[in-house]
């Protein structure tokens, strides 16, 4: 990989580019600039959910997330360069039918409510929704592996249902069940 970074300040960037992992310059508004800086923000978010009381299973798992977030950055940083494994994708899979076994059935959409740490895996979720979009536009303009997409995806879909299941897990007490929308629609037919 590129270089490691041994100054912070290297007012290079205030021309309006950033230096990519191979060397090249591209303007700070680059689709895979956005794309990189959406999955740093995922990932910071990430960190915010991880100082939050949450059960062992959960904290691990969001762990190697973290550092396959990270990868995929690194990825996302150098054109043409393959970083993030294709067993990831296969990770947060497993990882999402075992999490969504646990759950009962929704039985209306949710509120991204609940616990400190399910709202916050919510906020998460919103982001790698929008990391996967910047994903999907870069692609368009340059393609990308599937991977990255596929990843992103399965990503936000984990988040939804770890926010179910920090709900439920409840260690601030301020949780305990998913927050259920009051369908306007519905309580009429209900009448």
């Amino acid at each position: 990989m590129g270089q490691r970074l041994t100054q912070i300040a290297t007012r290079t960037g205030d021309d309006g580019t950033t230096g990519l992992g191979d060397g090249t310059r591209v303007a700070k508004d680059h689709l895979r600039v956005q794309a990189m800086g959406d999955v740093d923000e995922l990932n910071s978010n990430i960190g915010v959910l991880l100082a939050e009381p949450l059960p062992d299973d959960v904290r691990e798992l969001l762990v190697v997330i973290q550092h396959e977030l990270f990868n995929l950055g690194g990825e996302l940083s150098i054109p043409g360069f393959e970083l993030l494994k294709a067993e990831a994708v296969l990770r947060l899979d497993e990882a999402l039918a075992d999490y969504n076994a646990t759950l009962p059935k929704l039985q209306e959409f949710i509120l991204p409510a609940g616990s400190r740490s399910a709202a916050i895996a919510h906020v998460c979720r919103t982001v790698a929704r929008r990391a996967e979009r910047a994903v999907a536009a870069l692609n368009h303009v340059e393609p990308l592996r599937p991977a990255p997409r596929q990843y992103l995806n399965r990503l936000s879909d984990l988040l939804f249902v770890l926010a179910r299941v920090l709900n439920r897990a409840n260690l601030d007490g301020r949780g305990g069940d998913d927050v259920y929308w009051k369908s306007e629609r519905l309580a009429r037919g209900a009448e």
